[in-house]
């Protein structure tokens, strides 16, 4: 039986590893694991020496699915974990990497961007580094006699920092022929689910499903400033969530008039700016409800990633229904493609 998944670097395919581990998860570079079986025999274990799994390589990780290519992730190697078993038998080495958002974490920058939107900011830096971008639009306006906008960190920080206080987020696709897509944008929550998560059917998809929700969580954000050149109030308050409700009823209505406020102090120059920062900190707040399960691409006929949504059926009215995929741990082996998700909702059903 074969592995599953091809490993593909410098435009040609390498031996099968014995296994693959590729990590998905919403806020992080994706990560990937390949090990491998080390013959101690040779001598100088040239394996280790091998410049296709060296550091600096770039490796895909490509799977099929319904007779359609799909990638994984695509970065480079930054190391390798190596255990040596005295006799040979046992002895392995894991090449270890991450997507190509790595680059843009090696430098640290200091600029200066004027007259400029953060999405403007953001596609620019994305374009330098090869990406298509696929980055929402923001409003405001950054001016220099004003709150101008100000970078201290790497590009890979920088534009997470303008995605998070956007309520955007960001992270790195792969087309089959290495296209590159870089999105800063909320989270997608129209379309159609990748997969049906079914439990408590006749013929179930998964075995296990955990739920568990906190309803002690923001649910209007306040947030007042003085505009620095006119002297005037602003008020970008948000009492309601920009995204749409995964249910028939988000936290809000499920709490009533019990309202739970959050005053955020930034410093903005316009209400669309200000409220712009609400209501990122609105909608992360209002994932109340995270679960997890495991599931194998096999029994489930669908490969699922972060940043997508699910269906689950079979929990009961209230809890089925879409769910925002925020992490995905493949592990893929002769046997088996399993995937361990982990899930967030903002609502549920009455």
């Amino acid at each position: 039986m074969g592995l599953g998944a091809a490993i593909v670097g410098a435009g040609s395919t390498l031996p099968d590893p014995t296994w693959v581990e590729v990590h998905e998860r919403v806020g992080e570079p994706t990560s990937f694991r390949l090990r491998y079986e080390l013959d101690v025999g040779k001598g100088d274990l040239p394996e280790l020496l091998d410049s296709s799994t060296d550091a600096g390589s770039t490796l895909s990780v490509i799977v099929a699915v319904g007779g359609k290519k799909q990638c994984l992730v695509k970065g480079p190697v930054h190391g390798q974990h190596i255990r040596l078993e005295q006799g040979g038998g046992g002895s392995w080495y894991e090449v270890r990497g991450a997507d190509t958002s790595s680059a843009m974490d090696r430098e640290a920058r200091s600029k200066v961007w004027d007259s400029v939107k953060d999405s403007d900011a953001a596609t620019n830096i994305l374009s330098g580094y090869g990406y298509t971008p696929d980055v929402d639009d923001t409003q405001s306006t950054h001016e220099e006699n004003k709150h101008t906008l100000v970078q201290r960190e790497s590009d890979l920080r920088f534009v997470r920092r303008l995605a998070r206080r956007n309520g955007f987020l960001f992270w790195i696709t792969c087309d089959a022929e290495g296209t590159e897509t870089a999105h800063v944008k909320r989270p997608p929550l129209s379309g159609q689910p990748l997969a049906q998560l079914q439990i408590n059917q006749p013929t179930p998809k998964i075995q296990a499903l955990e739920l568990r929700f906190d309803v002690e969580r923001p649910t209007q954000i306040e947030g007042k400033q003085v505009d620095l050149n006119s002297k005037d109030d602003i008020d970008g308050g948000v009492t309601q969530s920009p995204l749409t409700s995964l249910g028939s009823q988000d936290l809000s209505a499920i709490t009533g008039g019990d309202v739970r406020s959050l005053h955020l102090a930034a410093p903005a120059d316009d209400v669309g700016d200000l409220r712009a920062r609400c209501e990122g900190a609105l909608i992360e707040a209002l994932w109340f409800i995270r679960g997890s399960c495991d599931a194998r691409l096999d029994s489930l006929g669908a490969l699922v990633r972060s940043h997508a949504l699910v269906e689950v059926q079979g929990a009961g009215k209230r809890h089925s229904g879409k769910y925002f995929v925020t992490a995905v741990r493949h592990t893929i082996d002769p046997s088996m493609h399993r995937m361990e998700l982990e899930l967030a909702r903002n609502g549920w059903d009455k």
